[in-house]
């Protein structure tokens, strides 16, 4: 298992990263955040159907893809929610 401190040692832009934390940021999302190039960070993706389109049941299966817990209790509204804060 890795510490903390070889974790840390793979982000790019520290500064951005702490800030993110700050902001209450899971360490996950922060490192995604603070490795992404500045030039491609501004790129619109828009490559899949907003969530609001998609069925539970693939809204269920990609919860479970990226590990939210306690999906199976929750609506489509929250299911949507906590992908995106994922």
């Amino acid at each position: 298992m890795a510490s903390d401190d070889d974790d840390r040692a793979r982000i790019k832009d520290e500064a951005q990263y702490e800030a993110l934390r700050d902001q209450g940021m899971s360490k996950e999302k922060a490192a995604r955040i603070a490795n992404t190039p500045r030039q491609k960070a501004g790129e619109k993706g828009g490559k899949h159907p907003r969530y609001e389109d998609w069925s539970l049941d693939e809204l269920y299966r990609k919860a479970q893809q990226v590990g939210i817990g306690q999906r199976s209790e929750m609506s489509k509204a929250e299911l949507i929610k906590a992908l995106r804060s994922h």
